[in-house]
């Protein structure tokens, strides 16, 4: 099998805005074709890493390779205009005097107007807009100008495209629609591309390869299903799912909790509490007793606050079965152990 080619290498980037630090030590690898998402909370430095790979902000520290040409070091930097990345911003930036084809074009000013046209339409075709190429953009929708901007990004053939929340602004619908298409052609295309998000399972659909960051760092990097599955921090669990924290004891090789013993891990950590998703409880003939609190009804699952007795909290269930319980009911609650986390503190 042949090696995946890196296209994109980020090692130690640092950025600050005066006393405010954006970014603080990242590192990044990306493969030919691979789809990375930069995951987090608002302000956690994903727009702006995505800003000094694009040559848009310049960092203080750091290298920036794109496809083994040094673009950015200390006494080096290449323009936006000449590192061949292409740049789709969250509310698209298309041009208000410009028609779809114009705006698709407008990157293309190197080829011959014969060239040039002849790209505007072999990606209006993979993209279903033929019909809107001589629109301008206040006659289009929000799906129709994000396609035109993918399009525009996609046109000058990029080592890299970025997109800075490109479906945030799309009704659920619509989006989960729109993101499958876009997806699909990239994979098609074999298309290097970072998306930036703050919604995990957005993240978890789409990405080859998660890095989720705060605070200008990156937390953890890897598979969708290893950060979700076996996050390696409590921030990291409780980015992807709620969850249920639940005080321990360690009592030799294990954990007494209200909820039951459970193994503790081997290392002698301080263990002072365990983690439980809401989708691995559930009510059973047997188990710890509790009280229903309330109930939801979340489209395709329900929701349940539950009352255990010496929990000072309620805790909360997540499931797809339909329980004939109403609030104040009691019921027998079972926990499933292979869902169990515990983090060293």
């Amino acid at each position: 099998m042949t090696a995946r080619r890196t296209v994109l290498k980020l090692e130690d980037i640092h950025l600050h805005f005066g006393d405010v630090v954006a970014l603080h030590g990242v590192d990044l690898a990306v493969m030919d074709g691979e789809i990375i998402c930069l995951l987090g909370h608002s302000g956690c430095g994903k727009s702006t890493l995505l800003r000094a790979i694009a040559g848009v902000e310049t960092p203080h520290a750091g290298t920036i390779a794109i496809d083994e040409t040094l673009v950015f070091a200390p006494h080096r930097f290449v323009e936006p205009e000449h590192r061949r990345i292409g740049y789709m911003l969250q509310d698209y930036a298309l041009f208000p005097h410009l028609t779809a084809r114009q705006n698709i074009a407008f990157g293309l000013k190197k080829l011959t107007k014969q060239d040039a046209s002849t790209r505007v339409d072999e990606l209006s075709s993979r993209l279903g807009i033929d019909h809107l190429l001589e629109r301008y953009p206040h006659m289009l929708s929000g799906g129709e100008q994000q396609r035109i901007a993918l399009a525009r990004a996609l046109a000058p053939r990029p080592h890299v495209l970025l997109m800075d929340e490109p479906f945030s602004n799309l009704d659920r619908g619509l989006r989960d629609t729109l993101r499958g298409e876009v997806v699909a052609l990239l994979r098609e295309l074999n298309t290097t591309a970072i998306i930036v998000t703050h919604d995990p399972e957005e993240a978890l659909a789409v990405g080859d390869r998660i890095v989720l960051m705060r605070e200008g760092k990156v937390v953890e990097a890897g598979r969708g299903n290893e950060l979700f599955n076996a996050p390696k921090s409590a921030y990291t669990a409780e980015f992807f799912s709620r969850m249920n924290r639940i005080p321990a004891t360690r009592n030799g090789q294990w954990l007494d909790t209200a909820l039951g013993r459970f193994p503790a891990p081997d290392k002698p950590d301080a263990i002072s509490e365990i983690f439980i998703r809401p989708r691995a409880l559930s009510f059973g003939a047997d188990g710890i007793n509790a009280t229903i609190l309330s109930h939801a009804v979340l489209g395709e699952i329900e929701e349940w606050r539950i009352a255990v007795p010496e929990l000072h909290e309620p805790i909360l269930m997540r499931t797809s079965q339909r329980y004939k319980l109403r609030p104040g009911h009691t019921a027998k609650l079972n926990v499933s152990e292979d869902e169990i986390l515990i983090f060293s503190p």
